[in-house]
């Protein structure tokens, strides 16, 4: 039987991480375990963990550690992942997962050759902190998932994100400076787009409990949509942070990327673009792509005015 392990991180998370854990317990795949990181937490989440592995004991590793912030600790994680396992989840401490949640990835996931770095990735049905429901977001890519989305655009919500062993080899293989890490999920799309299939299944798998201290958080109305957009853009300026991930990609992947075309991308996306007609030039060239045509009109308007 397939066996699946969940990658968790935890902070601060005693109001909800109860209901997270029982809901992994019911899952209808079986054959599970989970790999926890508790990242430093002041408040009384160690003590549920303790209390659920004590009832748990053969199926959960737990570690209290020092905290180091959402996107290391996920990179503990995957180094510290059991290559034993076929399968991996991404969990957050807050959602509550639908039963058939690892069943569906890992049927998904079986449609692809082994040896082939694959991961998939779902709708989430956002709920409120008490869990009612707010809607299905994100909706159904416009664009296939690809290399070149994933240069520019985490379409992968990591709480949704299973990946086979393939995938799981292929980023520890080069395991990234995660100062130049976006969010580990966000790596992922760009590793397993670059050598490896991604999958879309359009049915929700979590309940995606939007409560104020999300670390990414979901968006259903028009207004809000385009507020996220445009705060998204805005954080990743900085020191040009989606180029910094792209160049750490490039640093670590380059000489196996046999993929002409997506290396030439990817070397021209990095390149450094002084010249207003050199950002003319780039954009002409480009394939990159983000998923709505108002957010490409904004993403080579950007790139035009040097802000990325």
């Amino acid at each position: 039987m397939n066996k699946i392990q969940v990658l968790l991180s935890s902070y601060n998370g005693e109001r909800y991480i109860t209901e997270q854990l029982n809901s992994l317990s019911s899952q209808t795949q079986a054959n599970w375990t989970i790999r926890l990181r508790d990242d430093g937490s002041s408040d009384r989440t160690w003590p549920i963990i303790e209390a659920w592995q004590a009832k748990f004991a053969d199926r959960m590793f737990s570690e209290k550690a020092l905290n180091v912030g959402v996107i290391p600790s996920f990179f503990e994680l995957i180094g510290q992942a059991d290559e034993e396992s076929d399968y991996f989840c991404f969990c957050d401490q807050d959602d509550v997962w639908l039963p058939e949640k690892m069943e569906r990835a890992i049927d998904r996931l079986s449609e692809v050759e082994k040896d082939v770095p694959a991961m998939v990735f779902t709708s989430t049905q956002l709920v409120d902190a008490d869990l009612n429901p707010l809607g299905i977001w994100p909706e159904k890519p416009l664009k296939a998932p690809s290399f070149y989305n994933a240069l520019v655009q985490n379409i992968a919500v990591g709480a949704t994100v299973t990946f086979n062993r393939s995938a799981l080899q292929l980023v520890r293989s080069h395991m990234p400076d995660t100062n130049r890490v976006l969010m580990h999920d966000w790596w992922f799309y760009l590793c397993v787009s670059a050598f490896g299939e991604v999958l879309y299944d359009p049915e929700p798998s979590i309940l995606y409990r939007q409560h104020g201290n999300n670390a990414v958080g979901g968006e259903t109305s028009k207004l809000g949509k385009l507020k996220k957009k445009w705060a998204s853009f805005r954080k990743h300026r900085g020191s040009h942070k989606l180029v910094e991930q792209a160049r750490e990609f490039h640093r670590l992947y380059a000489s196996e990327l046999h993929d002409k075309d997506k290396l030439q991308q990817l070397e021209w996306f990095i390149a450094p673009r002084d010249r207003f007609r050199q950002r003319l030039n780039y954009l002409r060239r480009s394939k990159l792509y983000r998923q709505s045509r108002i957010e490409n009109l904004l993403f080579r308007f950007l790139i035009l005015i040097k802000y990325i």
